[in-house]
């Protein structure tokens, strides 16, 4: 969620802090802020809103710091102001905190009954002032940092700067990710990769309970039992170039459009084109397993539900898919032979990684399918099965939905041969059918005028209902989260079939109903469902083929994308869904690329 960004540097740090900040704001924030020392004493400039509201308060008044933090926050204790941004101070100290302090109340009760003033609501401020107590009593920095973090519950990625130590930033990980990165006479901490790589591609990642102090040569690293310790140095390239819209006007456009290319890149680690092969890396054996947990949340959750839908249908492997932040808290049956599978972008997801840790306590073998190779998912997990979407700045969810849904797809084709569900020549039909997925992305994209002209439709409305059968019914619900997401239009997905059972109460001819149909084996029944909708004066926009347009309704209105194996439906039929999202988010005048309230990687509970 927030953004972190520490920088020892030789010259004035405020721009590339500022710099740094906008790369981060993809994460999703409601306030920002930077402090620096300044003459031996640190000094803060804070604003709610954008990253240009921070920019204003350092134009009237400039930081002249050579040494600086940073930070972009998403509000959870304290409302979003300009008081309670980030970095928070006490007494010397100054921090940027992403995460949640669980026991924030008690400590704030106890550090108050010693007389400490509090100046702001959030949970971050005990930080700062648990380490002020440690200086005050004698302690050195690092000293008085791994004493406050002994009294820290909850999940935590901090910088910290203190007064009087003019070449020192601090910082610690506990639940939420920080990396190290080493320069030339510099050094850095930042959220991720994306943080620090534009100044350096020399990068380390701190394990869990890490804190570290960085100064003009070195980083100096230590774990949770204070011992000093060595973190392998990684050179990472995740340049700026990386996070350019290019030509589009919003970073969700183009990344809709990036999906046939992070789609191919990411069949690359699964499908061998010449021999016909889907093969799971790290040679994982579907056959030692006998049911397969994905846990993930949102847009993920709804990939590991088409999962679902492939897996057992091709493999008859069973799966269960749940949500991460129910999962551990219900005390879930599980078996010795049970995959766990966490499903996640960013890999750092809090809910989903607490759940994959539950998992390995209790014995299971654990997988990630993760867009970020370096993430606590990707390390922790016993197997990682990337996606190679590369960078997604938007906060919503898109080419790495459908690079995840690639990932399923191959390993279901995979599951199958191993398990002697197919035999070689139909995993070759299979696997020929799956590389298509790329070339009719790609196809898909030319919908995107059909999809403008009905958008009016939607973006008129209220409430819209999405309906879809087999795969197709995970897909709906995907399609109303974007909408939701984007628009702020009340929206939810239902089994075509369910639709008699509840929801058909709702539709009027102010409720839009979006049918995600291919012409399959169950267009027949969808086209029951339609009609029933058209009964009741609901107006339609049907995705379909072209065969399944020419058996429309007349009354319909229509988006025909590129006709396809029901294998990869799900992949091709995401991108109408998608643009019409983006379409009625552009056309509300919507901040489409960070929608209020939400974050990027959700790093809290």
């Amino acid at each position: 969620m927030c953004g972190i960004i520490g920088i020892v540097g030789v010259e004035p740090v405020s721009g590339r802090l500022i710099e740094t900040l906008r790369r981060l704001e993809y994460r999703g924030y409601d306030s920002a802020g930077v402090a620096g020392v300044v003459g031996g004493h640190v000094e803060r400039r804070r604003a709610k809103g954008k990253i240009r509201e921070l920019e204003a308060a350092l134009a009237a008044q400039p930081l002249d710091a050579t040494v600086g933090i940073g930070h972009t926050r998403w509000a959870t204790h304290g409302a979003p102001s300009a008081g309670n941004a980030h970095p928070q101070t006490a007494g010397r100290v100054s921090v940027a905190h992403n995460g949640i302090i669980e026991n924030f109340a008690a400590l704030k009760a106890e550090l108050q009954g010693r007389g400490r003033v509090f100046q702001s609501d959030t949970d971050t401020e005990v930080v700062a002032h648990l380490i002020d107590e440690g200086l005050a009593a004698g302690q050195e920095p690092m000293a008085a940092l791994k004493a406050a973090l002994d009294r820290l519950t909850g999940a935590y990625a901090l910088a910290v700067l203190v007064e009087g130590h003019d070449d020192l930033v601090m910082g610690a990980r506990r639940g939420s990710p920080l990396v190290v990165g080493y320069g030339e006479g510099e050094m850095f901490i930042g959220s991720d990769a994306l943080a620090v790589g534009p100044f350096t591609k020399r990068i380390a990642y701190l394990e869990e309970g890490d804190h570290v102090a960085i100064d003009h040569g070195e980083a100096r690293i230590f774990d949770a039992a204070g011992a000093r310790v060595e973190r392998p140095i990684q050179l990472v390239a995740a340049s700026a170039a990386l996070v350019e819209k290019g030509n589009y006007r919003h970073f969700m456009e183009k990344e809709i459009h990036d999906q046939p290319d992070a789609c191919q890149h990411t069949l690359a680690s699964y499908v061998d084109p010449i021999a016909g092969r889907a093969e799971a890396p790290g040679g994982f054996d579907f056959q030692a397993v006998d049911r397969l947990q994905i846990l993930a949340c949102g847009t993920a959750y709804y990939a590991g539900l088409i999962g679902k839908y492939l897996i057992e249908s091709l493999a008859g492997l069973p799966v269960d898919v749940e949500v991460a932040s129910e999962f551990r808290y219900r005390e879930a049956a599980v078996s010795p032979d049970t995959l766990a599978v966490a499903i996640s972008q960013s890999g750092e997801t809090a809910d989903t990684l607490a759940a994959l840790r539950w998992c390995k306590e209790r014995g299971l073998a654990t997988a990630a399918v993760v867009n970020a190779h370096e993430s606590s998912m990707a390390r922790e997990a016993g197997v990682l099965w990337p996606t190679n979407a590369g960078p997604e700045i938007c906060v919503l969810s898109t080419k790495a939905f459908t690079a995840q849904v690639s990932v399923l797809t191959a390993l279901a084709i995979a599951a199958a041969r191993q398990r002697g569900r197919i035999d070689e020549a139909e995993e070759r039909r299979r696997v020929a059918i799956l590389l298509e997925a790329p070339r009719l992305l790609a196809q898909a994209l030319a919908v995107e005028d059909q999809v403008r002209a009905v958008s009016h439709l939607v973006a008129r409305a209220r409430d819209v209902l999405y309906l879809g059968r087999g795969a197709m019914f995970p897909l709906a619900m995907e399609g109303a989260l974007k909408l939701k997401e984007v628009s702020y239009i009340h929206a939810e997905g239902y089994a075509a079939g369910e639709m008699k059972h509840g929801p058909i109460a709702l539709i009027d001819e102010a409720t839009p109903v979006v049918v995600v149909a291919p012409s399959d084996a169950l267009f027949e029944k969808t086209l029951s469902n339609i009609s029933e909708v058209m009964a009741r004066e609901g107006p339609v926009i049907l995705i379909t083929d072209e065969a399944g347009a020419a058996r429309a309704p007349p009354e319909a209105k229509l988006v025909v994308a590129p006709a396809c194996d029901p294998l990869i439906a799900p992949l091709v039929f995401a991108v109408p869904l998608q643009l019409l999202a983006y379409q009625v988010g552009v056309f509300k005048g919507a901040d489409v690329d960070q929608p209020r309230n939400l974050a990027k990687s959700v790093t809290v509970e």
